[in-house]
């Protein structure tokens, strides 16, 4: 497995749809890449912030300044475990998500030593509309990101599990979390982290187009998650998709962009939006 994966996959469908290559270089060009941030304001995100009701941005948490989408904390008066997500205004399944993002200033006062230059970009989660109130996080697969602190390594594109598992290498993993691959990034420099999501079959994280993580059959089950209705947590379930979520964790992180290639679609040739990139058919999406 290496950062061209991606690339073998999309040769192969093509091989197999009777493609020459430089058809498939030409189809590559032409990925549809949907930016889910607009650069201007929060339009198809809502916050979700503990303590507080479901679209209350608490304290200007979640900000758009200057084409930048911003997570602050300077009109905190202390952080006091208000754990919040941003969440994108419809669940996915197929696709690969990427974003480029870096950590800026100070953790907010009282936030958790464990939370300094720590974020997350949260999949295959729960509707923010299913939340309790005072849950702290969202039943999901948390693809964290750590900023470096001049004191070690500290790779980031971790996988954390908040009410969940997932198998790797062929056994259940049901640790909180585990290391990806990555080098560690200190100081304030951007960094581009990539999320490769296909189903239940395989989730892959990059980090600089460089494969770090993988792993397998996402479910529910397991801790470290609060405040939640029993009922949006029943262990076992499979998980094939969910909402996508960026956290709000105490420590300043902005995402200088959020953009998304869609798998899933019509896998038909013969039709007007074809794709070859596509690994997921849906006949439906079908038009002649």
């Amino acid at each position: 497995m290496t950062k061209y994966l991606f690339f073998l996959l999309l040769l192969s469908a093509t091989l197999f749809s009777g493609c020459n290559t430089s058809k498939l270089t030409s189809q590559i060009q032409q990925e549809e890449w949907l930016p889910l941030f607009n650069g201007k304001n929060l339009d198809g995100w809502t916050p979700k912030i503990k303590g507080h009701p479901l679209g209350d941005n608490f304290a200007n948490t979640f900000r758009v300044e200057d084409g930048i989408l911003k997570v602050s904390y300077d009109q905190y008066t202390a952080f006091d475990n208000q754990f919040g997500h941003l969440f994108y205004e419809r669940p996915l399944s197929y696709y690969r998500l990427r974003t480029t993002y870096r950590f800026t200033g100070e953790q907010a006062p009282g936030g958790p030593g464990w939370a300094l230059r720590n974020s997350g970009i949260m999949i295959y989660g729960q509707t923010a509309e299913s939340m309790g109130l005072d849950q702290d996080f969202p039943i999901s697969i948390e693809v964290q990101t750590l900023g470096g602190t001049g004191d070690g390594p500290r790779p980031t594109a971790n996988l954390c599990t908040p009410g969940t598992h997932v198998v790797m290498d062929g056994q259940l993993f049901t640790d909180h979390c585990v290391s990806s691959s990555s080098k560690t990034y200190d100081g304030d420099q951007w960094v581009t982290v990539e999320v490769l999501a296909l189903g239940d079959s395989l989730i892959q994280h990059f980090v600089e187009g460089e494969l770090v993580l993988s792993y397998s059959k996402p479910q529910i089950g397991g801790g470290v998650v609060n405040g939640f209705d029993p009922a949006a947590k029943p262990d076992g379930t499979m998980l094939t998709g969910g909402a996508i979520s960026l956290q709000s964790e105490s420590h300043p992180v902005e995402f200088r962009t959020v953009e998304l290639l869609n798998l899933e679609g019509c896998m038909d040739p013969k039709a007007k939006n074809y794709k070859s990139y596509y690994v997921k058919h849906r006949a439906e999406d079908c038009r002649y």
